[in-house]
C-alpha cells in the first residue's frame, strides 16, 4: 500500500493523563469516565474512536456517492458511531461497535447499497473486520 496521509498522536498519563499529536491540533485532557469508576471531566478513547469512526465512515459515504452515481450532499448524511466497552470473564477488554447511518435524498435500496459500498472503503471498518462485531442501520430522511 501507498501511504497517503500519517499522524502521531502521544499519550501521558493514560485514561487519566493527555493527548497530543505531533501538529498540535489535538490537544487534550482524558479521564476514566464515571461510569468505570474514574473522575469524568474530560474526553476519553472510546469517544475519540467513536468520533473518529463516524467522520470517516461518513467521508467514505460521500466517496461511494461519486462513484455510484447517486450523489448526496454532505450536510445530508449524518453517522451515529456508539462504541460500547465489553469486559470478558478473563479480565480482558473488547469494543462492540454499532453505526446509525441517516441519509437523506435518496431511498432506502440506494442507500444500503451506498453504505455497503462505504463499508469496504472506510479505513476504520477495513481496520476491525473480523475482530469487532459492527451493527450499521441505515435510515432514510
Amino acid at each position: 500500500m501507498n501511504v497517503v496521509y500519517s499522524t502521531t498522536v502521544s499519550s501521558v498519563g493514560g485514561r487519566d493523563g493527555t493527548i497530543r499529536s505531533d501538529d498540535g491540533m489535538l490537544d487534550l485532557k482524558v479521564a476514566m469516565p464515571h461510569s468505570l469508576g474514574g473522575a469524568g471531566g474530560a474526553t476519553n478513547p472510546e469517544q475519540l474512536f467513536a468520533a473518529g469512526y463516524a467522520a470517516c465512515f461518513a467521508d467514505a459515504i460521500m466517496q461511494a456517492t461519486r462513484s455510484n452515481g447517486h450523489e448526496v450532499l454532505e450536510q445530508d448524511i449524518e453517522v451515529v458511531a456508539e462504541v460500547d466497552l465489553e469486559a470478558s470473564f478473563d479480565g480482558s477488554f473488547g469494543f462492540a461497535l454499532s453505526l446509525i447511518v441517516m441519509i437523506a435524498g435518496v431511498g432506502q435500496k440506494i442507500a444500503e447499497q451506498i453504505v455497503h459500498a462505504a463499508n469496504e472503503i472506510c479505513p476504520y471498518s477495513n481496520a476491525i473486520r473480523g475482530n469487532i462485531n459492527v451493527a450499521i442501520s441505515v435510515v432514510t430522511r
